[in-house]
């Protein structure tokens, strides 16, 4: 005949049956987040990009990345100090392939380099790259892009720093980096003030005289108030080509 339960033996039974079945294992981690996009320099290492879609497209032989705006996607600012670098260049401080190309099956950059070979081309311009995060473990691979188009547009500019602005439209505004830019004053020297005479605007307002980037940036730091200009930009890579100081209401 079967011995009852104690009391103690028939109270852990009913708090099990209470807790119900046995947990589930915790989940695994989740891999490394991945992003796409034209990196810019922000401060010392440090990089500014606003995640793209990025989608691989293969031409004569070379597989290369066509990049383009994600909607609602926010820039990010990434501490890549200590981060792995891999160039599409065979030699680290190469400027350009020079005919070269050192890709991956995946098409990215299998040139091992360090952070300061990132530094050194962010110093040239924008960079796109892939970008990988686990933890504080980033991996950043290089990649081919494919030719983004430019547009042009009248709007205001408004100085960030020495090598950032804010494009104004309406009521749309977008960020824009340079590095070398083409500038036409429609002053009578290249360091005059923003608008300081207007000698060289021609019959639509817009500057004639040739100037260059440092022209641009030590002009736009003396000005108090955003700009009216004339600007050539690319949305995707974020990048100002070109800008026309503009006289009067052009």
């Amino acid at each position: 005949m079967p011995r009852p339960l104690t009391a103690a033996a028939l109270t852990a039974a009913l708090a099990l049956c209470a807790a119900g079945p046995a947990a589930a294992p915790a989940a695994a981690s989740s891999g490394p987040s991945v992003l796409y996009g034209f990196a810019w320099a922000d401060g010392t290492g440090a990089l500014r990009i606003t995640p793209a879609k990025a989608t691989p497209v293969k031409r004569h032989g070379v597989l290369r990345y066509t990049l383009k705006p994600l909607p609602g996607a926010g820039e990010r600012r990434i501490d890549y100090s200590g981060a792995e670098f891999r160039r599409i260049t065979a030699e680290c401080d190469l400027k350009e392939t020079e005919g070269v190309v050192k890709l991956d099956k995946k098409g990215l950059g299998r040139t091992r380099c360090q952070a300061a070979d990132l530094t050194a081309a962010l110093g040239h311009g924008p960079v796109p790259v892939r970008i990988s995060i686990l933890g504080e473990e980033k991996r950043i691979h290089e990649f081919l892009a494919n030719p983004t188009a430019s547009k042009k547009a009248y709007g205001t500019v408004k100085r960030v720093n020495g090598t950032t602005v804010v494009f104004t439209k309406g009521k749309t505004s977008v960020k824009l980096g340079y590095t070398l830019l083409d500038f036409r004053r429609v002053t009578g020297k290249c360091g005059d003030s923003w608008l300081a005479d207007h000698v060289n605007a021609a019959r639509n307002g817009l500057g004639t005289k040739a100037c260059g980037t440092s022209s641009f940036t030590r002009a736009l730091k003396g000005a108090e108030y955003p700009v009216l200009a004339r600007v050539e930009y690319d949305p995707v890579r974020g990048q100002l080509l070109q800008v026309w100081e503009v006289f009067g209401d052009a």
